[in-house]
């Protein structure tokens, strides 16, 4: 058997000391290790709009500033987002579209359908339901043991989330986060080995369930879930006849309702953890928790990057993109952009301007459930805090192999409650 570790120190090794042109930030194991953040320091400092001839993704260029992102991702005139937003194209060239993926006018038409599921409008009624989930999740928990809040608390509160957003069978909720790793367990975001067919078969499984739901939900009066409005819209109503329409969108949905919340619930942990002069500040001033949110999502950035096609050439920091070309914006990496964040790879729970980051993205594509995703992390720390004295890291984590979402699998943590 290999030595992994070994395997990963020749990647970095590669990228932070070979030379610049053959530099390539999609190694997953890069961030599986948490390693990648060195590799873009170097990006940005020596070339800050890099073109990778040859990848396993083919070439692409990586933009790995805050501005130029910004550039990027607001010009949907010139950087189209179809037919993926991810770097690679799957082996088994199974690629459903979603409207994430999707360009203007029709981008816009199924967005605006979905969008009033997590309008402002609807906040304020969600959030007396996530506080009595919190609630009902933080008083389960096993006190003065070792468990793994991945799955005893990140996946368990996003998925009573995203299962209220569908009107999801609340005894059948396990199955949406089941069905987020399957859809981000690709090829085409750099996990090796991974199984297409076995993929295409739950995935198939997802779709025919919620073909059942949309059917019932069509011939019910319209609620304010995801697939209501979706059966309701004069625009969109005809999706379940386009099958794998449908279950880009389920997956879109899903991914972007779970995968990036769960997350930065396990990262703020983390973090507080490694800079308990924060942590201390927290329960100090509980009245950081809106702001620390922002700084967590900013220094989580649960997805890494975003991929656009280029509709023309474009010159972008002395560099010539070529029409054609496959655009990788590293959102993780504009977050740490030191010309525009200040000293960006410090945790400070009181950073002014925390929300002034690029983990929702810009333009026509920003992520149309940040205030929801925002809420759920606040109100969990504020129930946290009225808790427990703190919540003790046992052990590192167990982080995601993928160069596209950035997550764990395992935080053995322990409580400790207020005395």
């Amino acid at each position: 058997m290999p030595d992994t570790m070994q395997i990963d120190e020749d990647i970095l090794s590669r990228n932070l000391k070979g030379p610049i042109e053959s530099v390539d930030p999609s190694e997953a194991a890069l961030f599986e290790h948490n390693l990648h953040h060195e590799v873009f320091r170097r990006l940005r400092h020596e070339d800050p709009v890099h073109f990778l001839p040859d990848s396993p993704f083919g070439p692409y260029w990586s933009i790995t500033k805050f501005n130029d992102i910004v550039t990027v991702d607001s010009n949907h005139k010139v950087f189209s987002s179809e037919p993926s937003i991810v770097i690679g194209d799957p082996t088994d060239n199974f690629q459903p579209p979603m409207f994430i993926a999707m360009d203007q006018p029709k981008h816009d038409v199924q967005r605006r359908a979905a969008q009033p599921a997590v309008a402002p409008s609807q906040l304020s009624e969600l959030e007396a339901l996530i506080r009595e989930r919190v609630c009902n999740i933080l008083d389960s928990l096993p006190v003065g043991e070792t468990f793994n809040w991945v799955d005893e608390v990140s996946i368990e509160l996003t998925t009573q989330m995203l299962a209220t957003l569908f009107d999801f069978p609340f005894e059948d909720r396990h199955k949406l986060p089941f069905w987020s790793d399957v859809a981000t367990t690709s090829d085409a975001v750099g996990v090796k080995g991974a199984d297409m067919e076995w993929r295409m078969k739950h995935l198939t499984e997802c779709l025919e369930y919620f073909s059942r739901l949309w059917v019932e939900r069509a011939n019910q009066p319209q609620k304010f879930d995801f697939i209501s409005l979706l059966a309701h819209n004069d625009e969109t109503r005809h999706m379940i006849d386009d099958p794998m329409e449908l279950l880009g969108n389920l997956m879109l949905l899903i991914v972007g309702g779970n995968d990036t919340t769960r997350n930065s619930i396990s990262g703020g942990v983390y973090f507080l953890n490694k800079h308990p002069e924060e942590y201390a500040k927290l329960k100090a001033d509980p009245s950081l928790i809106p702001n620390m949110v922002s700084e967590i999502i900013r220094y989580q950035t649960p997805l890494a990057h975003m991929r656009r096609i280029a509709l023309e050439d474009f010159e972008l920091g002395g560099k010539t993109i070529r029409k054609g070309d496959k655009v990788v914006m590293w959102y993780c990496s504009g977050n740490r952009d030191e010309e525009v964040i200040e000293q960006p790879d410090e945790f400070r729970i009181d950073r002014e301007r925390a929300r002034h980051h690029v983990s929702f993205g810009f333009g026509i594509h920003r992520c149309m459930g940040n205030r929801v995703a925002e809420m759920q992390l606040r109100i969990l720390w504020e129930e946290i805090l009225a808790r427990f004295d703190r919540i003790e890291l046992v052990g590192e984590p167990v982080r995601v192999s993928s160069n596209f979402v950035t997550g764990y699998t395992e935080l053995p943590v322990r409580l400790h409650p207020k005395t």
